[in-house]
């Protein structure tokens, strides 16, 4: 798992969320003669049918309904950075959306749940599928690329992705401290280097590969670690999505937290294809990032060093 707070909302759950915002709706539609109520696909949908439950519990007549150009309320599973309500209000001209109070949430992390922001809500029908969920989705996106997902060629495919994410984002079901055993050694004063590192990674922006090595350095104070858990940090890291800035600074943040080191370095030089194969495509170009902490920020001579060893 990832260090990420995780909440698994059960099915109580979901009905007491229901039955709160039912009871906050109430002030509103008491009066209703019959409430008509839109559930966003896809976890919109589980989500109203518990609000229509929940409602009825208080005496407020409504319906679901499949056209959104009829509904009173619309409601979704969550409301995160609200861009899929803004979106939703953007999208549907044809009817009129110019009250934003009507669309609704079980978690609203922009209102009432703000407080727990950050936190991943697990909701119940999203594990309940979790097995065809995400197939379902590439066999979707094959179709808007204009593809027939049926076909010889791509009737696996999905299934074969989905694997494959196992893989290329494995980093987000492990915990760094797990690949981490340190030992008191105190004889070992000088520079620590695994350089030339193969890694591949995500970019965030367009969910595109970037590849390349990493250098990765640390002056011990006491304790060391194996070599090859340099390359199991890193690893962690880089299978997610990322960008290349932030794995320099998670690599060399891990060291220092772990090790207490007198200074700790990564340097890493990575070609993008979203600049490569999209975008300006420039071939050959590599971007190079680093983090430099203590002594490797401080000293310009454990700098020189760790730049001729890397190089040399």
């Amino acid at each position: 798992m990832s260090d990420q707070k995780r909440i698994d909302l059960s099915w109580d759950d979901i009905r007491s969320r229901a039955e709160f915002l039912a009871a906050q709706l109430s002030h509103e539609y008491s009066n209703s003669d019959c409430l008509t109520i839109y559930g966003v696909p896809r976890g919109g949908v589980y989500a109203a049918q518990a609000l229509s439950t929940a409602l009825w519990k208080i005496n407020i007549p409504n319906m679901l309904t499949t056209d959104p150009g009829i509904a009173h309320l619309y409601i979704d599973d969550i409301i995160d950075s609200g861009k899929t309500r803004e979106d939703f209000f953007e999208r549907d001209t044809d009817f009129d959306l110019t009250d934003d109070d009507t669309f609704h949430a079980l978690v609203d992390y922009q209102g009432r749940d703000s407080s727990q922001k950050g936190t991943w809500m697990s909701f119940p029908w999203e594990r309940m599928s979790n097995d065809d969920g995400p197939v379902n989705n590439i066999t979707r996106l094959i179709e808007y690329l204009g593809d027939d997902p049926e076909r010889e060629g791509l009737k696996e495919t999905p299934k074969r992705v989905i694997k494959s994410f196992d893989k290329l984002y494995g980093g987000y079901k492990q915990k760094v401290t797990d690949h981490i055993k340190v030992f008191e050694n105190g004889s070992c004063d000088e520079m620590v280097l695994l350089k030339d590192i193969e890694f591949f990674s995500t970019c965030e922006h367009h969910m595109l590969p970037f590849f390349g090595k990493a250098h990765i350095a640390y002056i011990p104070d006491g304790k060391v670690i194996g070599i090859s858990k340099l390359a199991r940090i890193l690893e962690v890291y880089t299978r997610r999505l990322q960008i290349q800035e932030r794995i320099c600074q998670q690599v060399t943040t891990c060291l220092n937290n772990n090790l207490k080191p007198l200074g700790a370095a990564c340097i890493l030089e990575a070609q993008h294809f979203c600049m490569t194969s999209r975008g300006v495509e420039k071939q050959n170009s590599i971007m190079v990032t680093s983090s430099l902490t203590g002594a490797f920020k401080s000293k310009p001579e454990a700098r020189s060093e760790f730049l001729r060893l890397i190089h040399g």
